[in-house]
């Protein structure tokens, strides 16, 4: 008897190992993939601009990581008595300008060079709507009528214009910033997704129009590019898990099962084999540095602190791109 509907995923060629750099940007369920994959210690640097949502602000990010864009006092604005910029998400935000140009201009560099050599960009998409500067906004805070924004900055709502983005909009930017892209970088590859959290504040049809336009939009591009992918964590989620018992108590963000099940066809369709045995290795020594003793002192637990470390350091000379540091540093303490 099925009790699901079976969903046919085409895996990469070729796949992603070990000794690949990934790029991540956009949604936060871009930071689901990233934290899974940094835990696995795999080569990530996920959203240098913050939590993204829309495609055009995705494409501004990447354009100034490729030009190297470095911010100025002018880019900011002041706001509930913080220093804020409309590209980048709040974690950025500071009580000072120059704190916060500091952790912009720091990210954009890391950006910029990590890019430059990356061999996977994974671009998760959340939603087609996108908020721009209006002439009703504050003379203080709008730094540029129009200018579109990838973070309100909770600034009052009638300080921005909202706009359902068409096809064609989000489709001419994407195709510009990947022919960009291909050149800045002549080994990269890209993997679309779509975000599975449903953005509800819209409405639920202004949600589904907006879904459906960023799929038409991506599928178009995929359908175009040699080195453009699209893997379906949207599906998995809305058709594959068709059920609010796999949501948060939102109702809008999928919970840790849900995610679980999306990562796992991700280690299944786009990991090459020797890397998805090697995640395994990788897995229990996370998993023991994560372990809390029942009584930390005694030596059976000490010398399970020294065989995970003992582990770790065969896995760095096998493979030197691993990072355990943190683990040998946690697990050497303890014993």
């Amino acid at each position: 008897m099925q009790f699901q509907v079976p969903i046919h995923i085409k895996p990469l060629d070729p796949y992603i190992s070990y000794s690949d750099k990934l790029l991540l940007t956009g949604s936060c369920f871009t930071e689901h993939i990233g934290n899974y994959l940094m835990d696995m210690k795999l080569q990530v640097l996920q959203n240098p601009n913050g939590i993204l949502f829309d495609p055009i602000s995705v494409c501004n990010s990447l354009v100034s990581y490729i030009e190297n864009k470095q911010y100025m006092a002018a880019d900011l604005f002041y706001l509930n008595e913080t220093w804020h910029s409309w590209q980048h998400h709040s974690r950025f935000s500071a009580l000072s300008q120059e704190d916060t140009l500091a952790g912009i201009n720091q990210s954009q560099q890391q950006a910029h060079d990590f890019l430059q050599s990356a061999d996977w960009l994974i671009i998760t998409l959340g939603s087609s709507f996108v908020y721009k500067l209006t002439d009703a906004a504050d003379a203080a805070i709008n730094k540029g009528t129009g200018m579109q924004v990838a973070n309100c900055h909770k600034a009052p709502a009638q300080a921005f214009h909202k706009h359902l983005c068409t096809i064609e909009e989000m489709i001419t930017a994407l195709d510009t910033t990947v022919h960009r892209l291909f050149h800045f970088n002549k080994k990269l590859r890209i993997i679309f997704t779509i975000s599975p959290v449903r953005h509800i504040r819209d409405g639920v049809v202004e949600n589904n129009r907006s879904k459906a336009r960023l799929l038409e939009t991506v599928h178009h591009l995929v359908n175009k590019f040699d080195r453009l992918y699209y893997f379906p964590a949207y599906e998995l989620v809305i058709d594959v898990l068709r059920d609010y018992r796999f949501y948060d108590i939102d109702l809008v963000h999928p919970n840790y099962p849900a995610t679980q099940f999306v990562l796992e066809h991700f280690t299944e369709y786009c990991m090459d084999e020797p890397s998805r045995t090697l995640m395994e290795q990788v897995r229990k020594i996370v998993l023991a540095r994560k372990h809390k003793a029942f009584n930390p002192a005694s030596t059976q637990h000490k010398q399970f602190l020294a065989n995970a470390a003992a582990k770790a350091r065969e896995l760095v000379k096998q493979y030197p791109y691993l990072d355990f540091s943190e683990e040998l540093q946690f697990f050497e303490a303890g014993i």
